[in-house]
């Protein structure tokens, strides 16, 4: 039996939880706490599990005091353990309330064949049931899921190596820094070729991040620890006090930030960001490259709306500091449909830290994914050959001559970028389904418009009404 395959039979036991009105994120929560248990039993290591606890135990209960056992199971795992399971555990709640349903849960993940599932890998059984609750619309996890294959062209040109400090302020499920981990282990014939204490650095302090819901904390940690990577997920807001403390000099970031304001059009709660805006990418993006190390070489890949390119007020001073900060050397315009929400349009921002915060940016590379692409959905998904040509002139030694070849490769200095206000809106192909902003018509205008048109339309309603009205008289008599 294939991952692919398991992960589908677990997947189809959410159907056994639709009368208890469990959502899709709740189904994926609930079988993290059942998973755990089992994991640990196939993989040897329940140990650190109280005996009474233990999966063996929870198998063996039927009705109400199964249901009774496994809430007494959770409160304990998670208020009388410590470490890791702890931290899974923290908070725990069930959502199930017919026994019978947990019963049906606890048969079915024991009939899975979990020797085949321990030999493909049992982070990529997990990663597949994450992937489908991001796929699924109505559970609205999309959010905390980023598509693979942007995930992987954005680890893969920002090569992080051994030894470098890696980050994600706003994690999610953590599968940026998994990725990061999984890139470097080919790197390393899976750690062994490092020395003893530069392969501990890596499963227990290389990969670190935050995330502000509890639930999807939860799913991080469990993600991690069946990738083996102990590094710290920390539980909380990057935007408030916590994330000071990820100001520590990393030297590598890789994140999809969430998009939106602050609720109310609240400032972050930190004092210690240059600009404060209601605008929480603008405050994510300060954040990652303030915590980026000052020494030329650590760098960083961020997902952005395109509002971020040309807002006004603090988005251009924010703009203006990260190139003064930063070599923000590449933008890629990603095309639209391709995450949750459909009409967001996005970019990949890659930038490394200057050794000095002046002057850092000379020239912007601007590469267009989004002019006469596919519309991506689950018809067309994306795929990694769609970021094949990009790739290509990335890695250019002379991305002058690679431009000559391709059309969607465009340059704009840094003067060219002042002379708009700081303004990156740019590199769009000119194109009849593209509008610019500035061949938008005048808004005054569109209004007159608009008003003649419903005007006539109404003097044509009340046309028609007359007639039908004459008709009808004419019948009555």
């Amino acid at each position: 039996m294939t991952t692919q395959e398991i992960v589908a039979k677990l997947w189809n036991l959410c159907n056994v939880l639709r009368d208890d009105g469990i959502t899709y994120h709740q189904y994926v929560t609930e079988l993290t706490y059942l998973l755990f248990l089992k994991m640990a039993k196939e993989t040897d290591v329940e140990a650190t599990i109280p005996a009474e606890y233990r999966w063996d135990e929870l198998a063996t209960l039927e009705g109400i005091e199964l249901k009774s056992f496994y809430r007494r199971l959770l409160l304990d795992l998670g208020e009388k353990t410590k470490g890791r399971i702890k931290d899974i555990y923290a908070g725990a709640n069930s959502n199930i309330d017919a026994p019978q349903n947990l019963r049906k849960l606890i048969t079915e993940i024991d009939k899975l064949d979990w020797y085949a599932a321990k030999t493909e890998g049992l982070g990529d059984l997990y990663e597949g049931l994450l992937e489908k609750n991001a796929n699924e619309k109505k559970s609205g996890a999309g959010q905390y899921f980023t598509p693979r294959p942007l995930v992987e062209i954005m680890v893969e040109l920002i090569d992080p190596k051994a030894g470098e400090r890696c980050n994600d302020p706003a994690c999610g499920t953590f599968g940026f820094m998994i990725m990061a981990d999984r890139h470097i282990r080919k790197t390393t014939d899976d750690y062994f070729a490092l020395e003893d204490t530069l392969a501990e650095f890596q499963r227990t302090e290389a990969f670190s991040g935050c995330e502000l819901v509890r639930d999807t904390h939860r799913l991080a940690l469990m993600n991690a620890m069946l990738h083996d990577i102990q590094g710290e997920i920390m539980l909380g807001d990057t935007l408030s006090e916590t994330g000071k403390r990820l100001r520590s000099g990393y030297d590598v970031i890789l994140t999809n930030p969430p998009f939106g304001t602050k609720k109310g059009g609240e400032r972050p709660t930190r004092d210690d960001l240059t600009f404060a805006t209601s605008n929480k990418q603008l405050n994510f993006l300060q954040h990652i490259y303030l915590s980026l190390r000052a020494d030329g070489k650590a760098r960083a890949a961020v997902v952005l709306p395109d509002n971020v390119l040309f807002q006004d007020g603090d988005g251009q001073k924010v703009r203006a500091a990260l190139m003064e900060k930063c070599n923000l050397h590449t933008i890629v315009r990603l095309p639209t449909g391709i995450f949750y929400a459909q009409g967001v349009k996005t970019n990949i921002l890659f930038f490394t830290r200057s050794t000095h915060d002046a002057d850092a940016t000379k020239e912007v590379w601007f590469y267009d994914l989004r002019t006469n692409m596919p519309s991506f959905g689950k018809k067309t998904p994306l795929t990694r050959e769609h970021f094949a040509a990009f790739a290509s002139a990335y890695r250019a030694e002379d991305r002058h001559e690679a431009a000559k070849h391709d059309e969607r490769w465009n340059v704009f200095t840094r003067e060219e970028i002042r002379a708009k206000n700081d303004s990156l809106d740019m590199g769009l192909i000119a194109d009849d389904s593209l509008v610019s902003y500035e061949d938008l018509p005048d808004p005054a205008d569109s209004a007159f418009d608009a008003i003649g048109k419903l005007e006539k339309a109404s003097a044509l309603l009340h046309e028609v009404v007359r007639e039908l009205q004459g008709e009808a008289k004419e019948e009555i008599v």
